[in-house]
Order: C-alpha cells, then sequence, then structure tokens
C-alpha cells in the first residue's frame, strides 16, 4: 500500500466513524433534544452557519489562550504532577543512547509506505487537512458533537504547534543525527534545523490529533487503534534519528495536556457539552479489498 493510498484510507475510517456519530445524534427525538440542559443548546439551534463559525472562531482563540494562561491557575496537586512530570522526563535521559541505537537499527525494516505515512501524518499540511475536515463535517451536517471535536482539534493542534515552534528555537536542542549528544544545546538556535530537536513537532501535531479523536470514542479497540495511528509519526522520528526519545515523550505528554485544558473549557466555559442518548457499538470490518468501521446504535 502507497502512502498515499494509507493516508487517504485513515481520512475515510475518519469521516465514517463521525458520520455515523452524526447518525447518532440526528435519531435522537426532538422531545429528546429538548430536554438538554448543556447551557447553548437552545441558542444554537437558532444560529446560522456565520454565526457558529464566529462563535467556534472565538472558542478556539480562547482555548488556546486558555492553554497558555492555566499554569498561573495551578494549584498544589498540579505543580506537584508537573514536577513529576519534569523528573520522568529528566530520568529518560539516560535511554536517550541506548533508544537511538535500538530505533536507528530497526529503519532498515519498516516498510516504506509505512515511513511515509508515518512522516507525514505530522505534518502540518497533512495535519490541519484532517482537523479541518472534521470541522467542515459538524458544521456541514449540524452535528454538535463533531463540530466541537473539530473546534478541539485545530485549538489543540495550534497550541501545540505555536509552542514547539517556540521551544524549538529557545532550546536549541542538537538532533541525534549531528552526533554531538543528547546534552549539546545552541539557545537561540534561529534557523540551524540541525539544533531544532525539542521537542517534537510530528509527535506534538499527531499525537494531539490521535488523542482529541480518539477521546470521543469508548470502545477499546477502536480508540486504541486511532491511538496506535498517532504514535505512528513519533516513532518514525526515533528511527529517522531526527529526535531523541526524550523529545518524543515530553512532546506526547504535552499534547495530551493541552487536548485536556482545551477540552475542559470548551466544555465547561463554552457550553460544548452534549448528552449522548443513544450508545454506539463499533465494529471494524475487513474484507477483499475493503476496509471500514461501523456503527450500530
Amino acid at each position: 500500500m502507497t502512502y498515499t493510498k494509507a493516508l487517504i484510507l485513515s481520512f475515510i475510517v475518519t469521516i465514517i466513524s463521525f458520520t455515523a456519530h452524526a447518525q447518532e445524534s440526528s435519531s435522537i427525538p426532538n422531545s429528546e433534544k429538548a430536554k438538554d440542559t448543556t447551557g447553548i443548546q437552545n441558542s444554537e439551534n437558532k444560529r446560522t452557519t456565520w454565526q457558529m463559525i464566529k462563535y467556534d472562531g472565538a472558542s478556539i482563540f480562547g482555548g488556546v489562550k486558555h492553554a497558555y494562561t492555566r499554569p498561573f491557575t495551578w494549584k498544589e496537586k498540579d505543580w506537584a504532577t508537573f514536577g513529576i512530570l519534569i523528573a520522568g522526563s529528566t530520568a529518560l535521559l539516560g535511554l536517550d543512547d541506548p533508544a537511538k541505537e535500538y530505533f536507528a537499527n530497526q529503519e532498515k525494516d519498516i516498510p516504506d509506505g509505512i515511513k511515509e505515512v508515518a512522516f507525514r501524518f505530522g505534518k502540518p499540511l497533512i495535519n490541519y487537512g484532517l482537523t479541518t475536515s472534521v470541522y467542515a463535517l459538524g458544521l456541514i451536517t449540524k452535528n454538535k458533537k463533531i463540530r466541537k471535536t473539530g473546534v478541539l482539534l485545530i485549538a489543540s493542534a495550534t497550541a501545540g504547534g505555536l509552542l514547539q515552534t517556540a521551544a524549538k528555537t529557545f532550546v536549541g536542542r542538537a538532533r541525534p543525527l549531528t552526533g554531538e549528544g543528547n546534552l549539546s544545546f545552541r539557545f537561540y538556535s534561529g534557523g540551524d534545523a540541525a539544533y531544532h530537536s525539542f521537542p517534537s513537532g510530528h509527535t506534538i501535531l499527531s499525537v494531539t490529533t490521535a488523542y482529541a479523536i480518539g477521546k470521543q470514542f469508548k470502545n477499546p479497540f477502536l480508540k486504541g487503534g486511532i491511538y496506535a495511528i498517532g504514535l505512528l509519526s513519533p516513532v518514525s522520528r526515533l528511527w529517522s534519528e531526527a529526535h531523541w526519545l526524550t523529545d518524543v515523550a515530553l512532546g506526547s505528554a504535552l499534547s495530551i495536556i493541552i487536548v485536556e485544558s482545551i477540552d475542559n473549557y470548551l466544555t465547561k466555559d463554552r457550553g460544548y457539552a452534549y448528552a449522548n442518548k443513544h450508545k454506539i457499538k463499533w465494529n471494524l470490518r475487513v474484507g477483499a479489498n475493503q476496509i471500514g468501521v461501523v456503527g450500530r446504535f
């Protein structure tokens, strides 16, 4: 399978999954929808498409702002968790070199198609194509849950993307392929890509996308499959010697923290909380020349 076909397949599976959610929402009787008390239910029903776009745009901006300002409101428990995260990342420094050698040795055995998919899934062009597609689907179908997921994806990817861009330049960590070691830094490295190892941008975008989408499903197999796709890109950065293990690990942790923070903001402060009246049972169907996800409700 070429990387183009694999990318198209991932788009199709995502759209099928969210379309099933749209069908689930539309199957709820109006009498039950009227019982929804999640803040903006009634007002949203009266909004035009343009009004929804403006509201969602403000929510995206607010979500990014919330992610960046959240540390100023942290309590002792939050700082303790942050301390554990930093301590854990520091402890991983000793594994950077062994991990580099191990994954570099596996690179020759990885199929070219997987390499391409893993590399491109973490690229901004592909990533934002997927996130905007999800949002557009929610907007067109007027399905609130899909629309909220699109807002979450865009806000989280934006917050993570801006953070990793600034951190790369400020920290200036040498990539493994430079041969300088995992403790070599050139602070304020500017445009020197060889010293843009920390954090992994591919990791932040791919994990952010997979985690935000995976949160929408309860089926452990479907959730696990989505997370597995999201991990392809981080692992690919290890076998290509573009990043250290700590770059990928901390990038993944930051992605999860950002998604959780923005999701909480959208639910509590912006009214993107919607009750599911029905549950969907997900099944993966594989047959001759076809693969798909079917939702039964």
